[in-house]
Formats: structure tokens, sequence, C-alpha cells
């Protein structure tokens, strides 16, 4: 589910950006007009609590803020405020992959059997085996989720799988494609490849980032553990109606989300990463730029190399990846063409998340978010929307499971938060916190069989399941 943004957002900044463009002195728009942005989507929209934005170029580094760490908390944001990061740590995982390789204790190329622990199987297909690469690379053929995934508390999900579980699900699955066919993010390979990586270090995840990545290049506030220092300077996290959640804690698949930052921390990264200062990081990041597969999806990117996407422009392409978890959604890229990089961190959790600022930050020519139709909501009877209360199936991995709750209607998708639904008829609804809308078919008793979701200008059918 996306959210969209006001298209006077659009016509601004993309306007704004045309300026900049004239004046070599910087690639991005004057802090002034980023934080427009900022304050139209916090105030206006109320799609945020607090956003912090960061960008690098060679003019320097710059931080742009708005909003606050929790909602009626006085104390500002800064570029030190910490931030869950989520899948923006499949990035350092692929970077401790990369490292590995240029310091002679891995291959990309080795399958993951070599590293598993004793009694575990790696799964196949047709004799071939999956490598690091292919985790990295999330062309494994291993799904999102681990199939034994079933979270006990809803609010902090990934809490209470365990190691364990996941080498048994590992030993026991059965591959329906060969290792390297075909591009499907998963979860569970960055998770999974974290594992492994930690195993041949003789570490745990956290201790081998501190070691190989954020100690030598001076990233004091990224990490997994909260120090009293870092949980002082927390924002908290918010669902996407704005409502403060708990942290996750991500044991088992660290690799995959556990990770939390700062804007300051992550420019020191990008500036790594485009040369600003030296880094015996190097070439481990470059390698992790070298090595590309096509991911078939061009909404992400034609292609991805070691953890990062590859986003074509105009001029080149810029890496980039995102991030969320219950209560966070982030941002990261970098165009090494122009040399500039952006960061947004973010203390809300939307399925859309900040993305399109991002993007449009690096490249004028990709478009905020369009804003959202106008609905009208109607009262309806709760007897009535009983009826559509169910599961319905629109992918093998992705049910849409309807509620009630008193004279409240939600929406869940798989693995993501559960949003309230509002009718502006018997059979149609629409969310307020994305611009998605959901039309149930029903037959002769009224009894919902199937329902459409209408998203990003697409109509996904979804059949009602037991």
């Amino acid at each position: 589910m996306r959210i969209f943004v006001s298209a006077a957002i659009a016509i601004m900044i993309g306007s704004v950006h045309a300026g900049a463009q004239s004046a070599p002195a910087s690639s991005f728009p004057p802090d002034s007009e980023i934080r427009k942005v900022l304050v139209q989507r916090i105030d206006d929209f109320h799609q945020n609590v607090g956003i912090v934005v960061g960008v690098i170029d060679s003019q320097g580094r710059r931080v742009i803020e708005y909003g606050s760490l929790d909602q009626g908390d006085p104390r500002p944001l800064t570029g030190d405020t910490v931030f869950e990061i989520g899948s923006i740590t499949k990035v350092f995982t692929s970077l401790l992959l990369s490292d590995m390789v240029q310091r002679g204790e891995v291959k990309l190329d080795d399958p993951i059997s070599k590293y598993l622990p004793d009694g575990s199987k790696a799964p196949e297909h047709d004799g071939k085996q999956i490598t690091l690469v292919d985790l990295s690379t999330h062309t494994s053929g291993l799904p999102r989720l681990p199939t034994n995934f079933k979270p006990k508390d809803a609010g902090n999900p990934y809490a209470y799988y365990t190691t364990a579980q996941l080498y048994e699900m590992i030993s026991a699955y059965q591959l329906t494609r060969d290792p390297g066919a075909q591009f499907e993010y998963s979860n569970l390979g960055g998770g999974l490849l974290g594992n492994l990586l930690s195993r041949r270090a003789g570490m745990d995840y956290e201790a081998l980032v501190k070691e190989r990545i954020t100690g030598p290049l001076g990233m004091k506030s990224t990490g997994i553990t909260l120090s009293p220092d870092m949980r002082s300077r927390l924002a908290v996290g918010h669902d996407a109606e704005l409502k403060a959640v708990p942290n996750w804690d991500i044991p088992a698949l660290a690799g995959a989300g556990a990770l939390r930052s700062t804007v300051n921390d992550m420019l020191i990264f990008l500036a790594a990463n485009l040369g600003y200062v030296q880094s015996p990081l190097a070439p481990a990041m470059a390698a992790m730029r070298a090595t590309r597969r096509t991911t078939g999806t061009p909404a992400v990117g034609g292609e991805i190399g070691l953890g990062w996407l590859f986003m074509k422009t105009a001029t080149g392409e810029f890496a980039w990846h995102n991030g969320g978890t219950g209560g966070y959604r982030s941002f990261v890229g970098y165009d090494l063409t122009s040399r500039s990089g952006v960061v947004i961190l973010s203390n809300t959790s939307t399925a859309a998340g900040v993305d399109d600022i991002g993007r449009h930050l690096l490249d004028a020519n990709l478009p905020l978010m369009s804003p959202p139709k106008q609905h009208t909501e109607i009262s309806l009877d709760p007897k009535v929307f009983d009826n559509y209360v169910g599961q319905y199936q629109l992918a093998p991995n992705f049910i849409i499971t309807i509620s009630r709750e008193d004279g409240q209607f939600f929406a869940q998708a798989t693995a993501q938060p559960k949003f309230q639904i509002y009718a502006e008829g018997p059979t149609n609804f629409f969310l307020k916190v994305v611009d998605a809308q959901i039309t149930f078919q029903t037959d002769t008793s009224g009894r919902a069989t199937n329902l459409t979701l209408h998203q990003n200008g697409r109509d996904l059918p979804g059949k009602r399941i037991p």
C-alpha cells in the first residue's frame, strides 16, 4: 500500500530543483525548500510525526529536519536522533560479505552449505546450490519470510523467532526454481546471510558490524543494542495512523533489519561510498557495485548489486535501498556521477515511506507522490460488514485479512500493520492512510466471495479462503 502526497509538493520541489541545477554550488535545493516538503508531509497531510533528511555532495553535508521525537515531545529532532533503519541493514550485511571476500575469508560463489551448522541441510534445485551471492542479490529462491514464521506478538513480530527455527526451516525447505534464476526480495535470505557470515567470523552479527564497518568508519551511533545515550536520543516509532508503537527486536534475522542509526552516521557511510573520505572499505564498496544481477522489476530498478538496488536516470544511475519496521521508514541512496547522496529517516511506518522524497532529490525527473482521491464516508450496518470478514488471497504470499472490532472495519495485509477501512458504499471501502480502495464481490446471500484491491492504477483480485 502506498501513500501519495499532494501534487502541489511535486510542483514546488520540482521547480526548486530546476533552479538549483543552474547554480553549481549544490546538487540539492536549499534547506528551506526541502523543509517545506517535510512541513507539508507532517502538518498538512498528517502522514508523519518526524523526518530528518541528510544530503551530501561536493559542497559538504547538510541536515534538514522537521517534526518531533514523539507526539507532544518538545525536544527537537537533529542529525543525531536515533531511528530504526530496517532493511537498510541488508546493505551493511552485504558490505560485510564483500569485505570478507576482499580478505579472502569467503567467496561469492561459496555454497551456503559450507557455512551452515552441523546437522543442517541446504536446499537445492536440480542439484544447484544456493550461494552467498544469491542471498545478497535476493536470487536464492528462498521466500520473503520463513515458512515457520508465526509471530507471537504482532507489535514485535520477529522477537521470538529463533536461530534454531531458522536452520530448521532451511533444512526442510524445498526450492521451486534454480538459485540465481529470479529476483525475489527475501528478508529470510538477508537474515540467513548475516547468520552465515557471523558463523564464519566467529562473532555475533552486531559485533561483526562494529568491528568491520561502524568502528573503522567512526559511526558511533549505529548498532542494535541501545546504549543509555542512544536510547535518550531515540525517536518513538509510530504506525500509519500516527499511534506510538513498540520497537522491534530481530535476534535471529538481525542481518535483515536490526540496525539503528542516525542521519549523521549515515552521512558518514555515504561519504565513504562516494569517496569523500578515505576508508579501508573502499574496495569492498566498489565490488558491491560491480556485481550485478537483473531484477526484472523496473519499480525497484533494473539491477541489484550486493545489497544495493540501482535505478537508471537520464545521466546514469543511483544506488539505493529503503527500510521499514513497525514504527519507522528509511531511505538511503547515492549517485556516483554527481557524487551526491541522500538519507532520510522517519519515525512513522507507512507502506510508501519516504522513498519518493529521496528519489526525487537524487533525480528531479522522479516525481513526488500524487494526492489521493477524495472519498466520502457513509454509515454501514456492521451486520452487513460481517459478511465480508475473512481472509482473501491475492498472491501465494500475499493475503488480506478483513476484520471488525465493534463498529470499526479493518484490513491487514501479510507482514503489514492493520489499517482501518471506511465504507463509501455497501461493498466499496477506502483507506485514509494510503490511496487504496477495496471492493467486495458477493453471492446471492450477500456473503463476500472475492475482493479487489485498487491501488497504483492496478486492480488486484483475491479469492476468499478458509
